[in-house]
């Protein structure tokens, strides 16, 4: 099959474990993917999946082969790999909103003149943009948004920007005639999904939630991004995702509340659960939860550009709704877990 030609926006920490994975995975064999949701899915496997374009601001990134930007300052992701030349290199795009004001003493941005993205990208072969741009770089994802559609590209937006979640931005793209997916990447052993897997199968018990509450601390230049521009912005959009993990109303609160330094690419999550069971007996659970955030991304990014290949090589346009509920936590329709998976799953096998 022909490869999945995917260009970059930000070249960070989930942009490490990206190109990390899809080395360290393109060189085992079929029966060997542990690590993997799905090791082949629409008959792509991770070595079809070719990165042709990226772009940054850092001045310790642009300019240079992309096998070495990933390992840049401030990127914290541990070194899975030595990944070889990849003869990809990082251009420099636009600022805008992409360096907040508490990144800004860990961003040097570089004095390279910008390139014009959306003829790199025609001129690369890009097929996909996939958006992994800081928390909080809303003008920064819109405009990329509108590159993708200026070089006839799908968009993947990672980001909690709401873009596909848009019916403006839904419509834009259907016109276009090109696929559009997102908001807000989930991780692979996510907090937010082990939270609603626990409320609905506490529920599905006869038991009755009362309240419950999901804290993040994380380090890392994203975690301290979203301290300061989107910490209310994810804790709505989380709460409303746990929230509709329960067939009752019931106190919920989710969403990343601090920033430790010294965590670098590490996050904590902690849950809190109280309710009642039989004759109104009270029960409590309390859990912590550790991951590194960059390859928390991998393998559902990985599902995703291939899911959005399969929606490109079928002619769909605009959101495309079970790519959507399956890997974001904010997509255009908030469906059940079981509902998500199994209109994913029927997506992904239905041919033609």
């Amino acid at each position: 099959m022909s490869s999945i030609k995917v260009a970059l926006v930000g070249v960070g920490n989930c942009a490490s474990a990206l190109v990390q994975g899809l080395y360290y995975y393109g060189q085992l064999r079929d029966d060997d993917f542990v690590g993997l949701r799905h090791p082949i899915l629409g008959g792509y496997r991770p070595r079809d999946v070719q990165i042709v374009a990226a772009f940054d601001i850092d001045s310790r990134k642009v300019g240079r082969d992309l096998a070495e930007a990933i390992f840049a300052p401030p990127n914290s992701v541990h070194k899975f790999v030595e990944v070889p030349s990849t003869g990809v290199v990082v251009h420099k795009g636009p600022v805008l909103d992409g360096v907040g004001e508490y990144t800004r003493n860990l961003i040097l941005v570089s004095d390279s003149p910008e390139v014009d993205v959306a003829k790199i990208l025609r001129e690369s072969g890009a097929e996909i943009v996939v958006n992994l741009l800081p928390s909080g770089a809303v003008k920064a994802s819109e405009w990329y948004a509108g590159q993708a559609l200026k070089a006839g590209c799908a968009f993947v937006n990672a980001t909690p920007t709401f873009i596909a979640s848009k019916s403006e931005w839904a419509r834009r793209f259907e016109d276009a005639g090109l696929p559009l997916v997102g908001d807000d990447l989930v991780d692979q052993v996510g907090a937010t999904t082990l939270h609603k897997t626990l409320l609905q199968l506490l529920s599905k018990h006869g038991v009755r939630v009362t309240e419950t509450y999901q804290l993040d601390v994380g380090g890392g230049a994203e975690s301290l991004d979203t301290f300061e521009r989107t910490r209310d912005l994810k804790r709505m959009v989380k709460t409303e995702t746990v929230k509709a993990a329960l067939p009752y109303e019931a106190e919920v609160v989710a969403g990343s509340t601090d920033y430790v330094d010294f965590l670098q690419n590490r996050r904590d999550s902690f849950f809190w659960i109280r309710g009642v069971y039989f004759c109104g007996a009270q029960f409590q659970i309390d859990i912590k939860l550790s991951t590194m955030d960059g390859p928390n991304a991998f393998s559902p990014l990985l599902d995703v550009i291939r899911a959005v290949k399969v929606a490109l090589n079928r002619k769909m346009r605009g959101a495309v709704l079970p790519i959507c509920v399956y890997a974001f936590k904010h997509p255009p329709q908030l469906l059940s877990l079981e509902t998500a998976e199994k209109i994913f799953e029927e997506f992904i096998t239905v041919v033609g």
